[in-house]
């Protein structure tokens, strides 16, 4: 098991992938909770068929998998559907993490999840590093990568927490707005060098 764990987290279209790659470049187990999600929806799991259930079997596509834009659409519009998928799923997501996070052999490892701070992840965390943009770059990185409305993207916006609020709990910062390629590739070199040193501190 790995000495730390760094909870990287930023709002949608932040560049957390970005930054974790190069993580990876590294050697360092990265934890992705988004992959841990789509993995207890998978065809014929228990949470995709109470998922079916409660919202009707238009919400499994044709080849068994979810619907994620219907089911995104319909969590956004209604907060009491949205918090019953929570309920059913973040309990599922939070056993996924803590189990990968036992099985990293890597000096420390990465947890990245975008709602590590709204799902209240931080317990399973020992440093938290936040991938930090304004919120006019997010919506036009999120526009340009995937097909979500401007609707959907305040949408998700004005559910995850705070640029401040962020901040707040932040060990470590990237700012991701103008920096390059380059620069974020040198700030993570820097950070693995930290994270290192103070694995040795544990």
């Amino acid at each position: 098991m790995s000495e730390l764990i760094i909870g990287l987290t930023g709002g949608i279209g932040s560049g957390k992938t970005t930054i974790t790659n190069y993580f990876l470049e590294l050697g360092i187990d990265v934890i992705d909770a988004d992959v841990i999600a789509r993995e207890v929806v998978a065809v014929n799991s228990p949470a995709l068929t109470a998922i079916a259930d409660h919202f009707g079997e238009n919400y499994i596509q044709n080849d068994g998998n979810l619907n994620r834009g219907l089911l995104r659409s319909r969590i956004f519009s209604n907060e009491a559907d949205k918090l019953w998928l929570n309920a059913l799923l973040h309990p599922l997501i939070r056993v996924g993490i803590i189990k990968q996070t036992k099985n990293s052999t890597s000096p420390y490892c990465i947890l990245v999840a975008p709602l590590l701070i709204e799902n209240n992840l931080l317990s399973l965390v020992n440093r938290v590093l936040i991938t930090d943009v304004s919120e006019i770059t997010q919506i036009e990185r999120t526009m340009l990568r995937d097909t979500s409305t401007l609707t959907e993207i305040k949408a998700i916006l004005a559910s995850q927490t705070s640029r401040a609020e962020r901040l707040e709990v932040a060990d470590d910062v990237i700012n991701n707005d103008t920096i390059s390629q380059q620069e974020i590739k040198e700030l993570v070199i820097s950070l693995d060098k930290k994270y290192l040193s103070l694995t040795k501190m544990v």
